[in-house]
């Protein structure tokens, strides 16, 4: 395949580069903005999870853009992962689930609660549907936590979430926090995927709660049977689609000239990926230094004869720590001993 090929196949892929986004994902949150109204009133915003950087490419442009008063107007970035400055936003490399990162927020924003939290985080999906589900549910509970700590009463949350058979835990999760509770699909989302975002209006904790990070708000523990419930115990939360109707659909091909007029030009990435985990093994696959000779295999009682010769040449070193290799290799004897 070209390298057009991704421009032809996913247009919000396509328009980003040409908009000058980081992501496509950029027009998910623009799309809900429309819905929601999402920035009105907004001065101090919180992005988790938020590289590469386009939800706070968003919450920038559309916060600080034509405002008299841009330096009123305070954005806090927050990932595990490095990402590139972008103008008026305060970036913060940390966990989301400890409280110094939620410490540090208030920090940067002088004591006082954000206005509006946003979180497009997800996790690197195994494809075991049940799997992905569960583990996108603990990363949105983890935003939440954290949220309860930095969000003003009457504060807006958005996050994504996966749609699976168990989600109505998270509704009623949600529902504790938030008065207003909506499930929403913006157009740029592919319908062939079971990712929405959940509009969480109204904060308005109970009376009482104190946030506590070390305190899980949803664990494994329930009834498999809570999707029975009936009558006021039971959790219905609207679904609604974003985005007019005429936007480019997300599950189509469109030709690379849309326009007859303009002639169709490849654009780059607007920002590429900074240390990205694959980037020591895409080193390896273009200099061909993937392929490794095969080590011969050592027997066991040889592995043993190593074990306790490294052990007695090395005084620093208990017999119960051995090299990486021979480790691995003992690894099941270990066990079964």
């Amino acid at each position: 395949m070209g390298r057009s090929s991704k421009d032809k196949r996913d247009i919000y892929y396509r328009l980003a580069k040409e908009e000058g986004w980081r992501a496509r994902s950029a027009f998910k949150l623009l799309q809900l903005d429309e819905e929601f109204n999402l920035f009105k009133g907004v001065r101090r915003a919180v992005d988790l999870c938020a590289a590469p950087g386009s939800w706070s490419q968003v919450l920038s442009r559309k916060l600080r853009g034509k405002e008299e008063k841009s330096e009123d107007v305070k954005i806090v970035a927050v990932d595990l992962q490095a990402m590139a400055p972008l103008p008026g936003v305060t970036q913060i490399q940390g966990d989301i689930t400890k409280i110094s990162t939620a410490q540090e927020m208030i920090r940067h924003f002088e004591g006082q609660p954000a206005d509006l939290v946003v979180c497009d985080g997800a996790p690197d999906v195994t494809g075991l549907h049940d799997v992905d589900e569960y583990i996108q549910a603990q990363l949105l509970l983890a935003a939440l936590n954290i949220t309860t700590h930095v969000l003003k009463p009457g504060g807006t949350f958005v996050a994504k979430i996966f749609r699976g058979k168990d989600v109505t835990l998270l509704y009623s999760q949600l529902k504790i926090f938030f008065s207003g509770v909506t499930c929403a699909k913006p157009r740029s989302s592919r319908n062939s995927s079971i990712e929405a975002f959940v509009v969480c209006e109204n904060y308005s904790p109970p009376e009482g709660y104190v946030p506590n990070m070390s305190n899980p708000l949803l664990d494994h523990c329930y009834d498999v049977d809570f999707n029975q419930l009936e009558g006021p115990n039971r959790i219905i939360v609207p679904f609604l689609a974003c985005g007019d109707l005429s936007a480019f659909d997300s599950d189509r091909t469109y030709p690379l000239q849309l326009d007859p007029s303009k002639e169709y030009r490849y654009t780059p990435p607007t920002q590429p990926p900074i240390c990205p985990p694959y980037q020591q093994a895409c080193h390896l696959r273009k200099n061909n230094l993937l392929a490794k000779e095969e080590s011969p295999s050592v027997p066991l009682d040889g592995a043993f004869s190593t074990l306790h010769l490294s052990a007695n040449q090395d005084e620093g070193t208990s017999a119960a720590a051995p090299s990486c290799e021979v480790g691995a290799q003992l690894a099941p004897e270990q066990e079964v001993e």
